[in-house]
């Protein structure tokens, strides 16, 4: 998986399971993955070692893709959505689409 893989795996993981992290978590998980702050800058403004946020991000993506393994909420969201791109009537499609999205 490269870098951009990465991130859209990681992002879809944090908006579906990231409530479940601590704010710990969530706040170097956002730093990392959404401000894209390098493991030594976080490390810096936290005042730890760039290793501590490097396990730190180890840990956040091994929970973040264990919730997924035990809950699948990520992998039914893909599967609802290519059901959604099958469906021809625009009304259905379009009501399904928008509880999708919340």
């Amino acid at each position: 998986m490269n870098r951009t893989e990465e991130y859209i795996y990681y992002n879809e993981l944090f908006d579906i399971y990231g409530n479940l992290l601590n704010e710990r978590e969530k706040e170097i998980y956002e730093l990392f993955y959404e401000e894209d702050l390098s493991l030594q800058e976080i490390a810096d403004s936290r005042q730890v070692s760039k290793s501590a946020i490097g396990n730190a991000i180890k840990i956040i993506n091994e929970k973040l893709e264990n919730y997924e393994n035990n809950l699948q909420f990520l992998n039914k969201k893909k599967e609802l959505q290519r059901f959604i791109e099958k469906i021809e009537e625009k009304e259905i499609k379009e009501k399904l689409q928008k509880i999708l999205d919340k």
